[in-house]
């Protein structure tokens, strides 16, 4: 079965660094692109970055853009987020997402065939 496992949560001051890593099983990774998505306290999701099958496209939110950067290895079947200059405001569950394979760079809420179960992103001093 398909599975999306997070993990690289935590808690950082402002301006910190994270790394999250989703590890994918139960379908062929380089046949999908991939999505990073979160959800803060008392918010809807929101959308954060979206990766091509092979890497060489990518797209963020306005919100991360130029602090986040988003990067694949197809070879373990991992999703990256490098978040740097973290905000208060980025605190949320981060969690991955897999569109259909048809897709070539989804950027939105929806659409999406499955996700993981998230890991807490907390920014505070």
């Amino acid at each position: 079965q398909v599975q999306l496992v997070e993990s690289g949560g935590g808690l950082v001051q402002p301006g910190g660094s994270l790394r999250l890593s989703c590890t994918a099983s139960g379908f062929i990774f380089g046949a999908t692109s991939m999505n990073w998505l979160r959800q803060g306290p008392g918010k809807g999701v929101e959308w954060v970055s979206a990766i091509d099958r092979d890497g060489g496209n990518t797209r963020y939110a306005d919100s991360v853009k130029g602090r986040f950067t988003i990067s694949r290895d197809n070879a373990k079947n991992t999703v990256y987020l490098q978040m740097n200059s973290l905000k208060p405001e980025d605190t949320a569950v981060y969690f991955c997402a897999k569109p259909p394979n048809h897709i070539f760079l989804l950027t939105g809420t929806t659409g999406y065939e499955y996700r993981g179960q998230g890991t807490q992103v907390t920014v505070s001093s």
